[in-house]
């Protein structure tokens, strides 16, 4: 017996958008999988439980045209606003506790902020934030500034013993968050959309590793090392 989990949807609704799943014989899905696909409205279809077999595929009586979903998931959409809420709050804290270690560093995060909120029109099915002014350094540059770069270098406990130690940590925080909410964006937009804004999601993501960078102190680009 094999069985489906959430993560193996996950990954593969991230890879191409799907609106029914087949399991095939020996297959079953466990209970965070089956609520991924109810979550989004998938319809399932096991030929091993009467319950599911053919949910949401009857075909209608003659002459009669089968209901059509809303355009636009509500409950997606409060999720994805939700976040958003979440992760401009983080912004807020983020640049209050560093506001009296680096006034700087709390301006830039502010600006981060304001530019992240323009996000937020993604609910709506839009991208309105503009692209952000690049500061180029020898590892982000014109050609990968709106792209997935991952992490300069990795932070460890040694990293918080350092004078700027706490900021990096919290800059890390916060980064690492914005990820999260770039991994997931596949599941509350859809494929067009989502790749807007996560262009411009990944842009943040990158200053703020270069901000990193600058808390650590070296004047060259670490993810150069």
């Amino acid at each position: 017996m094999k069985f489906i989990t959430e993560e193996d949807l996950r990954d593969l609704y991230r890879k191409q958008p799907f609106t029914n799943y087949d399991l095939s014989p020996g297959e079953r899905l466990t209970p965070g999988a089956r609520q991924f696909l109810v979550d989004r409205g998938i319809n399932m279809y096991d030929p091993s439980d009467p319950f599911i077999s053919g949910k949401g595929k009857e075909t209608p009586p003659p002459g009669e045209k089968k209901a059509e979903a809303p355009a636009g998931d509500g409950h997606q959409k409060r999720k994805f606003c939700s976040r958003m809420k979440s992760m401009q709050a983080l912004f807020l804290l983020t640049a209050e506790e560093l506001l009296e270690k680096d006034v700087c560093v709390s301006q830039q995060l502010t600006e981060l902020y304001r530019q992240f909120a323009c996000l937020g029109s993604a609910a709506d099915g839009k991208c309105e934030a503009k692209d952000l002014c690049l500061s180029p350094c020898s590892g982000i540059d014109s050609g990968n500034f709106s792209q997935n770069l991952g992490d300069c270098f990795e932070i460890t406990e040694f990293h918080m013993q350092m004078e700027k130690g706490r900021e990096m940590l919290l800059l890390h925080r916060l980064r690492s968050e914005l990820a999260q909410l770039d991994a997931d964006l596949p599941d509350f937009l859809d494929t067009q959309l989502s790749d807007q804004v996560s262009g411009k999601l990944n842009q943040i993501i990158n200053r703020l590793s270069q901000m990193i960078c600058g808390a650590l102190g070296g004047k060259e680009c670490q993810r150069s090392m």
